[in-house]
């Protein structure tokens, strides 16, 4: 049995920020690991050598102590051009009455407040992404205290929320306006597509721990939901860019006017030139890209009780890189420099329609392609996505959250000397419903949420990710909760049906090349999470946010 303990301390400020500012504040985040027997299956190698993994408990101490001196107020937009822009609230000219009234989605599926809500959550505002100066959205989220951002190259990025992170963090959950953001290919986040425009963003919502009830599987350590602003709010023109030694250039162009009476658009282009990391060795790691972004967002008020948005994207872009080809003649391990092309286009609808006050329905579809080139192989994808909520109340106490939704995927591998599929073409089908009950025990002081998701897919059957969660307020200011989950992370298609070459391993006078093949037989990763947290808005420039979990 191995355990072991890392002490971790990071500087950020009043608003849950990694510190760019003069903010004197802490984050302090102690972990205690303990590996039992190696009892869970990750995936078959070389026909007939497993290999295991660990069941890894996991128990973790976060304290938050958020500051900001008034010092600092200087460096932001002045108080009069706040009060011109309400959709970008300043929350350090807030009282404690309008930090209550700041909103989430992300826990719940509902708008709830953000003091009030049962879990570890964090909310960047438009105004923080501005005042950070950052150009992309991976450097963003680098504010989040509790989330691990990490950047091998120029390129790609390495995001997760309490720990197992990796190029491709497969038990995140990434969405942006309610579409998934990841391949099933290899369950992970190509971040270096998700060149949004940042000026469009409304705000971001990071929860460290699982969301599986309300979002579904890979929802295991942390959901980013990234909500995009109402064409309402971004009329006129922007034009924003710059350029320099490593950012060789990047610019943003936005117009937004309006169709007719409650119906508003905007159309926006993106363009960002990126140079190679130089290595420690001397010379280019070879990574250089470009990324090339467009896109619009229509949203029309039909009635006092209909809303209506659609929008869409489109990208293309050159990157490339070092590949490692294998050979049975030395160095049986060869670096290839590859260039290729990733190019993709999304296009959502959604429809919301407001029964009363209490009961609302909503309807959201979306399709994706994508066709991207990863150096040993290609992925042409088309998914097709369909969502339901409906959010009805039962008397005085209980508000009801249900819903359910259909999403198929078809993909078509390319493949190489060195990359094989066991079938280059397949298409996957995932159906869920969940149903939630926010029951007001004590209306105003003791809420208790039950809910559970069920899921099918095609690679592992049914999934059960139920959760139980409690808040208690015994004033606006304070908030003692806590949560208990169930997680599931669904196998990718590489960790089934890949056979990947790797280096020829000699014996005696010939050299024998083994592939690295997938499990057909790869069961889900699951996870039951214990959190309990309090949080406490001791003064509007004074935050106080502890969480403690345990992951078995």
């Amino acid at each position: 049995m191995r355990k072991s303990i890392l002490l971790v301390s990071t500087l950020f400020d009043g608003h849950g920020r990694a510190r760019r500012e003069n903010a004197p504040s802490h984050e302090f985040s102690a972990r205690t690991i303990e590996d039992s027997d190696m009892r869970q299956n990750i995936g078959n190698v070389s026909r007939g050598l497993w290999f295991r993994c660990p069941v890894v408990r996991i128990a973790t101490v976060e304290l938050m102590l958020m500051m900001l001196l008034t010092a600092s107020r200087g460096l932001g937009a002045e108080p009069e051009v706040l009060a011109a822009r309400p959709e970008n609230p300043d929350l350090l000219q807030l009282s404690f009455e309008d930090l209550g009234k700041i909103t989430v989605t992300s826990v719940s599926r509902r708008s709830e407040s953000l003091s009030g809500a049962a879990g570890a959550i964090v909310v960047i505002t438009q105004e923080d992404i501005r005042r950070s100066g950052v150009t992309s959205l991976p450097e963003v989220l680098r504010m989040v205290p509790g989330l691990e951002v990490a950047r091998p190259n120029s390129r790609q990025w390495a995001i997760s929320a309490r720990g197992f992170n990796d190029t491709f963090a497969n038990k995140l959950l990434v969405l942006m306006d309610g579409r998934t953001l990841y391949t099933p290919l290899f369950s992970g986040v190509l971040w270096e597509e998700l060149d949004t425009a940042l000026e469009d963003i409304d705000r971001i919502e990071v929860i460290r721990g699982p969301g599986a009830t309300q979002w579904g599987a890979n929802a295991v350590n942390g959901v980013i939901n990234i909500v995009t602003k109402n064409a309402k709010e971004t009329q006129g023109t922007l034009i924003s860019g710059g350029g320099g030694l490593e950012e060789r250039a990047f610019g943003t162009v936005r117009y937004g006017g309006q169709l007719a009476t409650n119906a508003f658009y905007r159309v926006y282009a993106k363009y960002a030139d990126r140079d190679e990391f130089t290595k420690v060795s001397g010379g280019g790691d070879g990574e250089a890209w470009s990324m090339a972004q467009g896109g619009f967002r229509m949203d029309w008020e039909a009635s006092p009780n209909n809303r209506l948005t659609l929008q869409g994207d489109y990208y293309r872009g050159h990157l490339g890189g070092p590949v490692y080809r294998s050979s049975f003649t030395p160095p049986q391990l060869t670096p290839v420099d590859y260039h290729d092309t990733a190019q993709g286009a999304n296009i959502l609808g959604r429809w919301t329609h407001e029964f009363s006050a209490d009961s609302e329905l909503s309807v959201q579809m979306f399709y994706d392609r994508t066709d991207r080139g990863f150096g040993v192989g290609r992925e042409l994808r088309d998914t097709a996505d369909l969502d339901t909520q409906y959010r009805f109340h039962i008397g005085d106490r209980h508000e009801i959250v249900s819903g359910a939704g259909y999403r198929h995927s078809v993909d078509n591998i390319s493949e190489s000397v060195d990359f094989k599929m066991r079938d280059p073409s397949v298409g996957l089908q995932l159906v869920s419903a969940f149903v939630q009950d926010q029951v007001a025990l004590v209306p105003d002081l003791l809420q208790l949420t039950l809910g559970t998701k069920v899921e099918h897919n095609d690679f592992t059957g049914f999934e059960v990710q139920p959760s139980a969660r409690m808040a208690w307020t015994p004033h606006q200011r304070h908030t003692l909760w806590g949560v208990v989950s169930r997680a599931a992370r669904t196998p990718s298609r590489v960790e089934r049906d890949a056979s990947i070459f790797a280096e020829p391993i000699p014996l005696g006078p010939v050299e024998i090349l083994f592939p690295v093949e997938g499990n057909p037989n790869f069961r889900s990763e699951e996870l039951i999470a214990y959190e309990i947290g309090y949080r406490a808005t001791i003064h509007p420039r004074l935050t106080v946010d502890w969480t403690a979990y345990y992951n078995d």
